[in-house]
Order: structure tokens, then C-alpha cells, then sequence
């Protein structure tokens, strides 16, 4: 079945879209942006991203995407950060709607509190969209994503391309318990994987609130009980494949081991080039926010979105209108394309290090 939703009606951008927003503020608030005395927005669109642990795309890419899409489209917003805290996204969430805006869009840190938020705001006549991860039991109107079992299925092939048709052990190094997008990368993976006789996983453990620290542990004790013997990673992103490959440097095995990640961060592409990760999957957060904005929009005029498909929540079966994105593998012939598409910098990614590594990857 289809959720069902009472889409509210508000009128953000009127006759004035074409108007500019003021730049954006870095004040106590988080960084919101001002569309102008001159604008007829009457809305306020608020963005609650989780926090600067589990990845640093939170900040360096989601958010300046976000900004730079909702001032192009001249739009009021707010955008803050969690920090990893529920009870702080929760106060985030209420000081929005006390502050009035009118499309909330939230990165949850488990489908339990990010549920509560968007009931709240469904009672105040607030439109909810899950950004970046499905909220389970949620109310949202859409779901803004990638598609994360194509995520899982790029790490798992990518994992197979590296480790060939020898026979070989793998461990698993999953994301946090609580995101539903954890759990669709490991579908995506084991379907690929599984289907393989000559692979047999010998370790595989969730890692809470994607925290890089435990996750090293976690690997260090998967690869003792598995007495070393492993020869394959599927992490679930960079910083856990980074905790991954600090482990494997203590035991000489960095590079003879490969690994995956994702999100295509610095440290991560870095990796790649030196050969100590098999690959990263990058997904471009100018697409993601580009959606996010374009839905936020849609929502703040009363006017449905344009989606790509529906997602089933697992937790009633019902199906949350969509728009999923296409994410890219990336390894070391085409780690260039992350740079020519903005998702890094050439200047953090190609430093004195690594400069004649992107050299040979004819990065320039």
C-alpha cells in the first residue's frame, strides 16, 4: 500500500522565484539563508543533517550543496546539525517549527526518534521528506536518496573485481544497526557475493552509530577470531574501511588486502590511489541536495514532486513515494571524475603525498 499523506499546502516561492537569496550566515543557528526584504517567500524550508562522525560529507559536501541549491533557488532556509545527539535533533526539529518553517527535511539517526519528529510536525502542519535515509514508520511525504541496494551491489562487484576467482575469505564491516541504509548496502552486497561459491564470509559485524573507532576494533577482533586469514573487506564506507586498513598496516597486510568504502571522501579516494582500499562508491551530494531542494520546493507550493519510483518501509510494507539517484563506482582509472564532478577538490585530494599517484592516474 501507499502512504497516505495530507500534502500541505503553503506558499514559499511564488511570482519571485526568480529572485536571489542573501548569502548564507554561519551564526548559532546552524547557517540559515535570508531570501530578502524584496522576496515574496513566505516559507522556510529546514534542513537537520546527523551529525560529523559517521562521515564527513555531512558538512563538506551535503551542506554547501544544499546551500548553494536553495540560494539559487532563492529560497529561505535553515540548516543544522545534529551531532549525532536524537535528543538534539528533536530540539533542532521543534526550535524549526517553532521558528516557522513550513518543509522539514531530516537525516535520522534511528527510524524511532526520526519518526516522533515527523509526527510532530505532520501535527503542525509541517511537510516532512526523509533526506538521504528512509525513516521506518515514518510519515514523510517523499524520500530523497540514492538507490542504496545498487550501493551495496557496486561495493559487492567492486570486492569481487579485485579479489578474482581465487577462492578467498571475506569479512563484512557493516554500518550502524539503526540506518535503514545500512541494512540495504548489506543486501546489496550479499547479492552479489553469495551468489559466488568461491568466496566464504569468516567475520561480519554491524558498526554502532558508524563510529570509526569502534569499527577498528570491531575489525581488529573479526580478523584475530578469523586468525588472519582474510582476504577481502566489504566496508560499508571509507571510514570504516579506513579503520579496516589501519588494522591490516599493523599486521602488514595494507594493500594485499583489498577493501571497499564509500562516499568517495579525501581520505578515501586517497586510499584508492595508494591501493590500500579496492574502491569507493560516490554519490554526488550537488545531485542529492539538487532533489532535496526541487521536492522541498514542490512541497512548500502544494504541488506533488516528480519521483523516480517508490520505496517499501519495511516496517508496514507501505511504500514511500521516491527519488532515488545513481551511484558510481569508483577506482583508481576513474577517481578523476570525482574531482571533475566537485564532489572533491583537486588541491585536498592530489597533496604533496599524493600528487605523483595522481599523476599516474592522470589527475591533473
Amino acid at each position: 500500500m501507499k502512504r497516505k499523506h495530507s500534502l500541505v499546502l503553503v506558499t514559499l516561492v511564488g511570482a519571485a522565484m526568480s529572485l536571489s537569496a542573501c548569502g548564507s550566515d554561519s551564526g548559532d543557528d546552524g547557517g540559515s539563508g535570508d531570501s530578502g526584504s524584496g522576496s515574496e517567500a513566505t516559507g522556510k524550508i529546514g534542513v537537520i543533517l546527523p551529525d560529523t562522525e559517521s562521515s564527513v560529507r555531512w558538512e563538506s559536501a551535503d551542506r554547501p550543496a544544499l546551500e548553494a541549491a536553495f540560494e539559487e533557488a532563492g529560497v529561505d532556509y535553515d540548516i543544522q546539525n545534529a551531532e549525532g545527539d536524537a535528543n538534539k535533533m528533536t530540539q533542532i526539529a521543534d526550535s524549526m517549527i517553532g521558528n516557522g518553517v513550513t518543509v522539514l527535511a531530516i537525516v535520522n539517526l534511528d527510524s524511532e526518534s526520526g519518526a516522533a519528529i515527523q509526527e510532530k510536525a505532520q501535527e503542525q502542519g509541517v511537510a516532512t521528506i526523509d533526506y538521504d535515509r528512509l525513516t521506518l514508520g515514518g510519515s514523510a511525504e517523499y524520500y530523497v536518496s540514492f538507490d542504496n541496494t545498487k550501493v551495496g551491489e557496486l561495493q559487492g562487484q567492486g570486492l569481487a573485481d579485485c579479489l578474482g576467482d581465487k577462492d578467498a575469505n571475506i569479512v563484512y564491516l557493516n554500518g550502524s544497526p539503526t540506518d535503514n541504509n545500512a541494512t540495504l548496502f548489506a543486501e546489496g552486497a550479499h547479492s552479489v557475493l553469495d551468489e559466488m561459491s568461491n568466496y566464504t564470509v569468516v567475520g561480519e559485524q554491524a558498526v554502532p552509530d558508524w563510529d570509526n573507532e569502534q569499527a577498528a576494533t570491531i575489525f581488529q577482533q573479526l580478523y584475530t577470531a578469523a586468525d588472519g586469514k582474510v582476504d577481502g573487506v566489504l566496508a560499508a564506507n571509507d571510514g570504516l574501511g579506513g579503520a579496516a586498513i589501519s588494522i591490516l598496516e599493523g599486521a602488514g597486510q595494507a594493500g594485499k588486502v583489498p577493501v571497499t568504502g564509500q562516499d568517495a571522501t579525501v581520505e578515501g579516494l586517497q586510499n584508492v590511489l595508494a591501493g590500500t582500499q579496492c574502491m569507493t562508491v560516490y554519490k554526488s551530494a550537488t545531485q542529492e541536495a539538487g532533489a532535496l531542494a526541487e521536492v522541498a520546493i514542490a512541497l512548500a507550493n502544494g504541488d506533488e514532486a516528480d519521483t523516480t519510483g517508490t520505496t517499501v518501509d519495511s516496517s508496514d510494507d507501505s511504500e514511500v513515494p521516491s527519488i532515488l539517484l545513481t551511484p558510481q563506482a569508483i577506482t583508481k582509472d576513474n577517481v578523476g571524475d570525482v574531482i571533475d564532478d566537485g564532489g572533491q577538490k583537486l588541491e585536498d585530494v592530489c597533496t604533496d603525498k599524493f600528487a605523483d599517484l595522481c599523476a599516474e592516474a592522470g589527475i591533473s
